[in-house]
């Protein structure tokens, strides 16, 4: 089955067991993203083992894509606009795209003028 590049992304030779458990972990928080759980009821409702619950959500944290308070945890709003962005950045491409290559020439043509960029030298 293909992955996303995202999921790809984080997947190290070290830790590539602990991904299918993030991506678990995360799914489940993103399809109940008006609630906060616990640990325990992560582990329960997501089949994870207990033990792997804790480091997991410690790193999904630390990525940003959690928040903790208490001993709560809930799919961080960033990790949730970031994946709407994306979907919509998807959708409008489709609806744009109907396979052919990009227009460089057409897209220049409504493009901002020549920027300069900060650490940009000529």
């Amino acid at each position: 089955m293909p992955i996303t590049k995202d999921r790809f992304d984080r997947i190290s030779e070290r830790d590539a067991h602990l991904d299918s458990d993030a991506d678990r972990l995360l799914d489940f928080l993103i399809r109940h993203e008006d609630k906060a759980y616990t640990k325990s009821e992560i582990a329960e409702e997501t089949s994870v083992a207990k033990e792997n619950v804790g480091p997991v959500l410690d790193r999904l944290r630390e990525r940003g894509s959690v928040e903790h308070k208490s001993e709560y945890w809930r799919v961080s709003d960033h990790e949730l606009a970031a994946r709407a962005g994306t979907r919509l950045t998807a959708a409008t491409a489709r609806q744009y795209d109907d396979g052919d290559e990009f227009d460089v020439e057409k897209w220049a043509e409504y493009a901002v003028g020549d920027v300069e960029w900060p650490g940009e030298t000529e």
